[in-house]
């Protein structure tokens, strides 16, 4: 049977992407030797990081003066770097869902946040509109797609003070104009590679105005300055990256992915507002295309782990929502196919015709 990946992260990656990793695991450019044991100092692993760094920009249009970055520790420890090197006095910060939260929590350990909107009233069910940004502030963070709760800030805002994204669900899933944010960071296990590497966007000339000493492997400035070879970096996961930065590529680029992404949210958003069962949680302007969120309607609901059994049993994978809304969660990242989101269309349909 076969098995189609709905997983919210973790997730879907190309098969070629795959197959490539695995074959350089195995045996690195005919070395002889797996990429999992070369020395990232490899005269034949600099070519690696200098050709995903050049494709990154590449595929962004990332403008002069901003670095890319390879680091570590996941979006999560981005939470707390972003304040240490940027937040000076004041930081405004976009309240979206629990990753927002959570960048916020970090923030408040290095200076005054001030909340500029949140949908927390409606359970994160949709993106604030028209809040005011603060001037004062050293910076506004806001979190693009909110993968819990399926909702997505799908334009670049205008801001007057820099703009710090959390892209870590929507990175390359459509063109963004990297001008508008001072900064952007993310995990890299959705649209960008396996887990293991945090990539980051940088406007260099942000750097170095907080009057707080930075612990050095804290500091951007010490990786923009070693190329993110300070230390050594998570090596697999960026030969994986580059190998889905080479197939985004081949593909036709962000604008590609976009419109692959409307056409399959259209075809499960399409499904889930005609069935008689089920109902979708986020409001529709600000529906996530690639985390798509819906339920059994109240009168259904005896039926949801009868659903997800049906549904696991034609070859759905990963599509329990998280506990914070229930029901069942669609993630479609760059690598799932229209096949795939119109096999859990007929699945829907058919468990609809049984009841």
């Amino acid at each position: 049977m076969k098995k189609y990946n709905f997983n919210a992260g973790p997730s879907i990656l190309p098969r070629e992407v795959i197959e490539a990793t695995a074959a350089a695991c195995l045996d690195f450019e005919g070395s002889g030797l797996s990429l999992m044991e070369i020395s990232h100092r490899a005269k034949n692993f600099q070519p690696v990081m200098d050709e995903a760094v050049a494709l990154f920009k590449e595929l962004l249009e990332i403008p002069e003066g901003y670095s890319v970055l390879f680091l570590g520790g996941g979006a999560s420890l981005e939470f707390c770097m972003v304040p240490y090197n940027f937040l000076e006095k004041k930081a405004a910060y976009l309240n979206t869902g629990v990753w927002a939260t959570k960048a916020q929590k970090e923030a408040k350990l290095f200076g005054e946040v001030v909340e500029v909107a949140s949908s927390k009233d409606k359970n994160f069910t949709y993106i604030p509109k028209n809040f005011d940004i603060p001037t004062d502030a050293d910076y506004l963070h806001i979190t693009s797609n909110n993968t819990i709760y399926g909702t997505e800030l799908r334009k670049d805002l205008d801001s007057p003070i820099p703009v710090i994204a959390d892209m870590s669900s929507d990175i390359f899933s459509r063109p963004i104009d990297v001008s508008k944010y001072g900064m952007i960071y993310g995990g890299a296990q959705k649209n960008l590679s396996m887990a293991g590497v945090t990539f980051v966007i940088v406007k260099e000339d942000l750097l170095g105005k907080v009057s707080r000493p930075i612990p050095t492997m804290l500091d951007y400035r010490t990786h923009v300055k070693k190329g993110s070879m300070f230390n050594t970096p998570p090596v697999v996961p960026i030969y994986c990256a580059l190998q889905n930065l080479k197939w985004i590529k081949s593909q036709g680029g962000t604008q590609a992915m976009a419109e692959r992404a409307q056409q399959r949210a259209e075809i499960i958003y399409s499904e889930i507002d005609r069935n008689k069962l089920f109902v979708g949680t986020a409001e529709e302007d600000s529906r996530s295309l690639m985390n798509l969120t819906f339920v059994l309607k109240e009168e259904y609901q005896e039926l949801q782990d009868e659903f997800l059994a049906f549904a696991t049993g034609k070859g759905m994978v990963g599509i329990k929502g998280h506990r914070d809304v229930g029901g069942f969660r669609a993630s479609c990242y760059n690598a799932m196919t229209i096949e795939g989101c119109q096999a859990l269309v007929d699945c829907m349909k058919e468990f609809e015709a049984q009841h």
